[in-house]
């Protein structure tokens, strides 16, 4: 099952440059919830620090609290790499291992957390996570070819199917349809609406239309003035968002006169 995000004054930086300050957001498990806002204003930045991959950048890092069940993912014993075996990640571009084949790109996540599996075992695990990304009967007859051979769209489903063959508890998504075409975009946000009922999806989008189709709830960033931090300005149901915002900027942006 997902669980649930509890983000307190998260201020997050590149070095000295304070780049998003002061995020308050409570994030539902089972539910989909969208960052939208114009370019700039943090909202990847701010999806990054919910599995701890904003520190990879060197001179990043954040303060406050992020909660995973009342658990700081912050505080000093935890494992970076065991935060992101709960907490998987989908990026923009569709990104197989250029080198495996489709059965071992579903397998990477599990093989790098040293996990012994027995074959049996792992054709039921890439069988589950193939049929649950929606790709199992486009694939079944040639797990052995490269993944990177596949459609955009399907590559896109494939790293689906990577992200939840270790389990996680939460699944972020950054644009993970921006790079497709609308076919294959209708694929994947048919699937997100399936996998919140076993995962918390957190997902960056530029795309309205989007956001209003799959979003449970929706966080609207901003900024100030460029060169000012981004902002979590509006926070409510998506509903709400994108049918009567009582936010002015909130109602500026989702109907098209700014960002």
């Amino acid at each position: 099952m997902g669980q649930r995000i509890d983000v307190n004054h998260l201020n997050v930086y590149y070095g000295d440059f304070l780049a998003v300050e002061d995020v308050n957001i409570n994030i539902e498990a089972n539910k989909v919830t969208a960052f939208i806002g114009p370019s700039g204003c943090g909202k990847s930045t701010v999806l990054r620090t919910l599995d701890r991959m904003h520190e990879i950048i060197p001179g990043a890092h954040c303060e406050g609290e992020v909660l995973l069940e009342g658990k700081n993912l912050y505080d000093k014993d935890i494992d970076p790499v065991a935060v992101r075996r709960d907490v998987g990640m989908v990026f923009q571009r569709a990104n197989p291992f250029p080198t495996m084949s489709i059965r071992e790109n579903v397998l990477a996540g599990v093989r790098l957390n040293n996990r012994k599996i027995s074959k049996s075992d792992a054709d039921d695990l890439v069988e589950w996570a193939l049929r649950g990304a929606n790709l199992w009967n486009e694939v079944k007859d040639r797990l052995d070819n490269p993944g990177i051979g596949l459609s955009g769209g399907q590559q896109q489903r494939l790293c689906i199917a990577r992200a939840v063959a270790v389990h996680p508890q939460v699944l972020l998504m950054d644009e993970p349809c921006s790079a497709l075409d609308p076919i294959s975009t209708l694929a994947v946000e048919d699937l997100i609406n399936e996998l919140k009922n076993d995962y918390t999806i957190v997902i960056v989008t530029h795309n309205m239309q989007q956001a209003a189709r799959i979003a449970d709830y929706t966080a609207f960033f901003n900024l100030k003035a460029v060169g000012q931090p981004g902002h979590l300005e509006y926070f409510t149901d998506t509903t709400t968002m994108f049918n009567n915002p009582q936010n002015e900027e909130a109602e500026r942006y989702v109907s098209g006169r700014f960002g």
